[in-house]
């Protein structure tokens, strides 16, 4: 696992041993920012089930303004950190271990790129962007990135757009906010 481009080009990120988190493939990683590349560059981030933190680093890499690296695991969130100073990134990023849903319930300050990658098959997608609509957390023109199983279902809040990509079983979902 290896940031694709930007400025940690090739830095090789840690993982976790085992199978308790699920890594965005490097195809599926790449897909996503072609589709958002023009849409980063001084952004605020909010990497949501973060896990070791390879979609936010990627947004850091690639010119967003800081990101916010939410994950409930402390394992994770020291891989994470470990992968924040591998970068130096210390300065742009912020890791929390928490509930992602008890974090967006609690913000107070919209993001302008979201990624929600959950475990597949879980209902969090759902309730993640039912919060963050309730609570006004994407600002206008921001996106939200969510990926899932092709077989996982939700309906979104009506204000946003939404395209749906589909790479093997994994499905990415972007929805965009107005402008």
């Amino acid at each position: 696992m290896r940031v694709i481009t930007g400025q940690w080009r090739g830095s090789k990120l840690h993982s976790l041993p085992g199978d308790a988190t699920r890594p965005t493939s490097d195809r599926v990683k790449e897909a996503i920012f072609n589709i958002i590349q023009f849409d980063v560059e001084g952004r605020r981030a909010l990497d949501l089930f973060a896990g070791n933190g390879q979609l936010g680093i990627e947004a850091l890499s690639r010119g967003a303004r800081d990101c916010v690296f939410v994950d409930n695991s402390r394992a994770a969130a020291d891989i994470l950190r470990q992968n924040v100073e591998k970068v130096h990134a210390q300065e742009q990023s912020r890791v929390l271990v928490k509930d992602a849903l008890a974090f967006l319930q609690g913000a107070e300050e919209p993001f302008g790129l979201i990624f929600i990658d959950p475990p597949y098959r879980s209902t969090f997608i759902r309730k993640a962007l039912a919060l963050i609509a309730e609570r006004n957390l994407l600002q206008d023109g921001g996106l939200i990135v969510c990926e899932s199983d092709i077989d996982d279902q939700w309906e979104a809040p009506a204000q946003w757009n939404a395209v749906e990509y589909r790479y093997g079983r994994v499905k990415v979902t972007v929805y965009g906010g107005r402008a």
